[in-house]
């Protein structure tokens, strides 16, 4: 699989100040802030997003970013909590509310990572959801992430580190053009690492006094928005038990959030203060977990993996039953195998209806079928299979049934 190259992702950052990531030469010199220039210091709401829309350009047109609906409509709905909470705290004011975009995204890649960007974009790798074992853990990411944002920590980085972040946005800048030069992506790598600009590519590194500012804002947002409370210390401890056990260099969100025993220890002393919530449905994010981890990897021994989940598996839980034949569906459905996805499908829409016993669970599965029907060039039958669910007007539905 081809992964992110994320130089380019950055060149988006440059073009709030160059005009272009393509600009002639001459043009970008004579763009250029001068260091100290109190006009180009200035980094206010209005430029943050506009800083924040540049980036987003450029990343939705990386053949990692990923318009997935069913997976984004599923962090939809913990992120919307999330948000009306900020906005009940009082951390989002009305003209930061009214210009920043609040837009979670996903990234194409096995990677466990998420990251905020200026303007109040939030990118969530689908490696991410895959290692989360519930909602409460993945929402406490994106918690977590959004206060990043409602605290403004990306403004306040710039701001106490000015002199640098525009030495290494100039960096970045010579590296673009030495790309565009010579469509070498290791000259432009090498010009910007050299540059000082590694704590702004791809994605933005913060103090530890923003990094718990994050996770106290953070913890008031997951447990106010009616997740449980224990989601954001289970997070902090897989995270940290994954990379000891596995540090080969898949786990960045560590890299840009440095766990720490005080931090972690935190996390787990205000469990003692939190009223507990019921947990969300297993099944619903179980499989989330299991189209996120399909779609990580399109190649086709990978999809032939997922696709042998339909044999069966004794002592298997229900929860990893349903996600088995709902992995083998959406693999062979990806492979056009479309015998194999119907047996698929009709296992786990069996196991939605009788173990899960929940509308989400069923509804998630019923999309897939029509997913399924839709590629296979039947969209009359696409369409009646999300008939029962065509009154919530949401965006899977709209695109499956036309």
């Amino acid at each position: 699989m081809q992964r992110p190259q994320h130089w380019r992702w950055v060149a988006a950052l440059c073009a709030l100040v160059i005009g272009s990531a393509s600009c002639p030469p001459a043009l970008a010199q004579i763009n250029l802030p001068a260091l100290g220039d109190t006009e180009s210091e200035d980094f206010g709401i209005g430029t943050e997003r506009k800083l924040g829309e540049q980036v987003m350009r450029e990343i939705r047109r990386d053949p990692d970013y990923l318009d997935d609906p069913v997976l984004l409509e599923y962090i939809e709905s913990l992120w919307q909590p999330l948000l009306a909470q900020a906005r009940a705290n009082g951390n989002i004011g009305s003209d930061l509310d009214q210009r920043f975009a609040w837009e979670p995204f996903l990234v194409r890649d096995r990677a466990i990572n998420a990251f905020a960007l200026p303007g109040g974009y939030v990118g969530v790798y689908l490696g991410l959801i895959a290692l989360t074992a519930s909602r409460d853990e993945l929402a406490s990411v994106l918690a977590h992430e959004l206060s990043h944002v409602t605290q403004r920590h990306i403004a306040r980085s710039i701001d106490n580190g000015r002199r640098q972040s525009l030495i290494g946005t100039a960096a970045m800048i010579l590296g673009v053009l030495a790309a565009a030069r010579s469509n070498s992506v290791d000259a432009a790598n090498a010009l910007i690492v050299g540059g000082q600009a590694a704590a702004i590519q791809g994605q933005l590194n913060f103090s530890r006094d923003m990094e718990r500012e994050a996770d106290r804002i953070g913890f008031s947002l997951l447990t106010g928005a009616g997740f449980a409370p224990g989601g954001m210390a289970a997070m902090f401890e897989k995270l940290d038990q994954s990379s000891r056990l596995n540090d080969n260099g898949a786990f960045p969100y560590l890299r840009s959030h440095p766990l720490s025993s005080e931090r972690i220890g935190e996390a787990r002393a205000r469990l003692g203060s939190s009223p507990a919530m019921p947990p969300g449905s297993a099944f619903e994010h179980g499989l989330a977990q299991a189209r996120a981890r399909v779609l990580m990897d399109s190649r086709v021994d990978a999809l032939r993996r997922w696709q042998a989940l339909d044999a069966d598996r004794p002592g298997a839980t229900p929860t990893e039953r349903l996600a088995a034949a709902y992995s083998s569906a959406l693999a062979s459905t990806m492979l056009r195998d479309w015998t194999r996805a119907d047996v698929a499908l009709q296992s786990a829409l069996g196991l939605a209806a009788t173990q899960a016993r929940d509308a989400r669970t069923v509804r998630t599965v019923a999309l897939l079928a029509a997913q399924s029907l839709f590629e296979r060039g039947d969209p009359l039958r696409a369409a009646a299979a999300l008939k029962p669910f065509a009154e919530s007007g949401s965006r899977p539905v709209m695109l499956l049934t036309g």
